[in-house]
């Protein structure tokens, strides 16, 4: 039995033995910032511009983590004999992190790009009810939002695009 004992113990040690002189690869993060991925997922950010109080994203979200109050306003008609119009204005955008399981499906529904993935991952606070960031704290985070990655030039054309762009073959015919 030791003839199979010595050698797997051996080879245990020379492996033990490499890892101790190779470099380590963790980081003193606190002192050290971390070199994060050019589009990782942090925080939840919101455009407020772009927000049209359509509530999709707190309809989808599964858990039921963010809440929009907003109210409807009349603009005066641009001209003379026109009918005023009514737009929404957005009162509150909150997001409760402590609910929140970053999903991403209220970003991925917005139909007008108000909310975005921020890198941004030190928000953590000491108490939990701290968790609940109202849209101006979200507003802070959207300035740190990286510009969308550039367009591959070997990509296939949308097929949108394509079929815009075919020839019709109805004219040719008689």
């Amino acid at each position: 039995m030791t003839e199979r004992f010595v050698p797997g113990l051996l080879k245990g040690m020379a492996t033990t033995a490499r890892q101790l002189a190779s470099p380590t690869h963790t980081h003193e993060y606190p002192d050290v910032a971390p070199d994060l991925p050019a589009r990782s997922r942090g925080v939840i950010a919101l455009v407020e511009q772009n927000c049209t109080s359509c509530m999709l994203c707190a309809r989808e979200c599964p858990d039921w983590c963010i809440y929009i109050d907003s109210h409807k306003e009349e603009t005066p008609p641009e001209r003379e004999g026109g009918r005023a119009r009514q737009h929404n204005v957005l009162d509150r955008f909150a997001i409760d992190f402590s609910l929140c399981m970053y999903c991403g499906i209220c970003i991925e529904v917005c139909p007008f790009d108000a909310l975005f993935w921020s890198p941004e991952f030190e928000y953590a606070e000491t108490d939990i009810r701290d968790l609940l960031h109202e849209k101006d704290r979200l507003g802070e985070w959207a300035a740190q939002v990286p510009p969308p990655p550039p367009l591959d030039e070997r990509a296939a054309e949308a097929p949108e695009i394509a079929a815009a762009e075919k020839p019709d073959r109805r004219r040719g015919r008689r």
